[in-house]
């Protein structure tokens, strides 16, 4: 082994230099002398230090560290668990060279330990002999550039992690973390989001600071002097406290910052692309501090970042905003349709209302109340609840009309919807149901209102401006299907006191004769009938009657209705016969005004007498459907020739006269019954009704159940478009 001499560096000289071994040492050491590069010599198997350049002086942690003629694993202990002193055994015992590529170290220990990276060369040193007698160890730091790698490798996460809109708070806490483990010297991050305004932040991500110190800031107010962020939120540019102990900008904040540990920082505003603020970035240090350049670098890169960051998150939460807030309008809008088709769907004012109750509940709250003004006087209609219970309570209370304390009678005193967080004032069963708040919106027709739409919450939902405009629209709406099912309910009795007026009220009881009498009106509805009947009493123990159909529904045919039944009524006991008394009729018909109808009139009228066989019966027939005779054989048409009434003054009639035996019967009917219609589209037809009502002889009511029945059996009980009216007059045995 070369005996290693004790040396000593001078004083001034840029290295520790060993002593010369051959030609080519001397050169190494001229080249290495003022390298960056870390250079040092090492001898025998113990790898005795004889000698290092400065760079390796400063990357082992400083002179004081270098002591000549000491073993390498005594001076840097921290080797010996690495496998750095193995690799130099190995290169010493074989003599040949090894090289290595970023390899990690850890130097120095405790606090002061740092990591580090090394392209690095062991290299034999070689006598003239060939033996080996050390190892040249030479290498070049990459701690700065693997850093680097690495901060752009986790840069780069970052950006995919904005990329695919991973949580705001997800990308800020990884991005302080990534700052956190790269730098060189202990930092603690923090990350700050400024309100909609700007005037206050808010906590964003710091994972390494204390959790009171991140309470206490959050929602610190931006301004001048508020500490580090605060001001640099305030003023849009970085702010560096290098010692927070003697800084102004801290003195509301230093005891703070002491129980923190924290003695500088480094605070630059996180800027959208318009300028706006978004937050601010702040770096915060153990001891006082000032930044490098590459610090300030490091700053602007990552508030870039966040600022990305920040805006991909506000616009992601815009987009689900506008996307939240197109679905609540296509919801309200569905709503709104369903409801008012419900609304619509009733022609009674009172069950609207019943249907308003119930769409409101649990839809837009918990409990439903309608008032409604009648007579001067306030009444509760309909309530709604999820029990019995609750409709119950609701239902019992009764708002006065004149109380001042009491929310519907002031929402209809002032015609404007109320809403409150708090239970209605004036009394209630309020406490029992549990009421939190309410909403009272009135109902009004054409300026006037004549109800109220109470809503109740029973939690700690508010109703906010989307149910108020709910609420209030579907009153709109309620209010007028309410006001057009009470006209229409108002017409629908004015038309059926009208459709009654042009009826019989009560068949007659006529000697020797058994009358019975069908009318079904098309619909139910405001239309009144165009077919009708009569039967009035005549001279001389005779009777008259008659069954018709006006061209046409509704008041106008109400109106030729009345014409017809009147006239004849008015001329019949002054004229001979059914000729006379129909010819009046057509008269009459062609002298009425254009505004009283214009259309058409068939019909069947005739006279009928008691007799020794039964009944004698005379009629006419103007334009309508045959009669049916019925016998014991059979029901037959009984034609008489006719035209149409109210077209031309020129009438065609021939009378006709039979006589009904004892249980025989005339059936007068309208085309409503013959043209009823099946499920393929078939009429029914005289051949079907007259086999119907053929085998029906012992009384007309048979006779009347008879028809109906076959209609029904026909159109499997589907009322058809017109009106449907039979007469039928049934001799009886004297």
């Amino acid at each position: 082994m070369t005996r290693v001499p004790e040396q000593s560096p001078a004083p001034d000289s840029p290295m520790t230099r060993p002593a010369a071994r051959g030609d080519a040492e001397p050169d190494l050491w001229s080249v290495f002398g003022q390298s960056k590069a870390v250079f040092a010599a090492l001898a025998g198997p113990a790898h005795l230090l004889e000698g290092a350049n400065p760079a390796f002086s400063a990357a082992i942690g400083g002179e004081g560290r270098l002591r000549i003629g000491a073993p390498l694993g005594q001076l840097m202990p921290e080797l010996a668990d690495q496998g750095f002193l193995e690799l130099l055994d190995q290169v010493y015992r074989s003599g040949r060279r090894h090289v290595g590529r970023d390899g990690r170290v850890l130097l120095g220990s405790g606090p002061q330990a740092r990591e580090a990276f090394f392209d690095f060369t062991y290299e034999p040193r070689l006598d003239a002999g060939g033996n080996v007698t050390g190892v040249w160890v030479s290498g070049v730091e990459t701690t700065q550039l693997k850093q680097a790698q690495r901060l752009t490798a986790e840069h780069r996460a970052l950006l995919e992690q904005i990329a695919r809109q991973a949580p705001l708070h997800q990308v800020l806490d990884g991005m302080a973390r990534v700052i956190e483990e790269l730098s060189p010297d202990e930092v603690l991050v923090s990350v700050l989001l400024a309100d909609a305004d700007g005037r206050h932040l808010r906590h964003g991500a710091a994972p390494s600071l204390p959790d009171f110190y991140n309470r206490a800031i959050d929602g610190i107010a931006t301004g001048e002097g508020v500490g580090s962020c605060g001001t640099a939120a305030h003023r849009r540019q970085a702010v560096i406290v290098t010692d927070i102990a003697t800084d102004p900008f801290w003195d509301e904040f230093r005891d703070l910052a002491e129980r923190a540990r924290v003695a500088a920082c480094w605070s630059t505003p996180i800027l959208a692309r318009d300028g706006s603020l978004l937050g601010t970035f702040a770096m915060y240090h153990r001891s006082p501090r000032t930044p490098q350049e590459a610090d300030h670098a490091l700053a602007r890169v990552f508030a870039d970042t966040a600022a990305l960051a920040v805006e991909r998150h506000q616009a992601e939460q815009g987009r689900l905003a506008a996307e939240a807030k197109a679905r609540a309008a296509r919801d309200d809008l569905a709503f709104l349709l369903e409801t008012s088709t419900a609304l619509t769907r009733s022609l009674d004012h009172h069950q609207v209302l019943r249907r308003l109750a119930d769409s409101c509940v649990p839809a837009l709250a918990p409990l439903c109340a309608i008032d409604i003004v009648e007579a001067g006087r306030v009444r509760r209609v309909t309530t709604a609840g999820p029990t019995p219970r609750d409709r119950e309570l609701l239902a019992s209370h009764t708002p006065f009309h004149d109380a001042a304390d009491d929310a519907v009678a002031r929402v209809l005193e002032s015609g404007l919807s109320e809403v409150a967080r708090r239970v209605p004032t004036g009394p209630g069963p309020w406490p029992d149901l549990g009421v939190t708040g309410y909403l009272c919106v009135p109902m009004a027709d054409r300026g006037r209102v004549f109800g109220t739409l109470t809503l109740l919450t029973t939690g700690e939902d508010a109703f906010d401006g989307r149910t108020v405009a709910l609420a209030e629209e579907l009153a709109r709406r309620a209010a007028t299907a309410a006001v057009n099912a009470r006209q229409y309910t108002q017409r629908v009795a004015l038309a059926r006191d009208l459709q009654a007026g042009l009826l019989l009220p009560e068949v007659p009881a006529v000697p020797g004769a058994d009358i019975a009498i069908h009318y079904h009106p098309a619909g139910e509805g405001l239309d009144i009938g165009g077919d009708f009947y009569d039967l009035f009493p005549l001279a001389d123990g005779r009777w008259a009657f008659m069954v018709g159909d006006v061209c046409g529904r509704g008041a106008i045919a109400a109106t030729t209705t009345a014409l017809v039944r009147h006239t004849a009524r008015a001329v019949a006991p002054l004229v001979p016969g059914p000729e006379a008394v129909v010819d009046a009729v057509n008269k009459a018909l062609l002298n009425r005004p254009d505004s009283h109808g214009t259309g058409f009139v068939t019909l069947v009228y005739g006279h009928l007498a008691p007799a020794e066989s039964g009944l004698d019966v005379t009629f006419v027939r103007a334009g309508h459907t045959l009669p049916l005779h019925i016998t014991d054989d059979g029901a037959h048409p009984v034609d008489a020739a006719g035209s149409l009434l109210g077209i031309t003054p020129s009438l065609h009639l021939e009378p006709h006269r039979l006589t009904l035996r004892p249980h025989e019967s005339l059936l007068l009917y309208t085309d409503g019954i013959t043209e009823a219609r099946d499920g393929d589209g078939d009429l029914l037809g005289e051949e079907r009704l007259a086999e119907a009502v053929g085998l029906e002889r012992p009384t007309a009511h048979d006779v009347i159940k008879a028809v109906i029945g076959a209609v029904h059996a026909f159109s499997g009980g589907q009322h058809g478009d017109d009106d449907q009216a039979a007469l039928v007059l049934t001799a009886t045995p004297r």
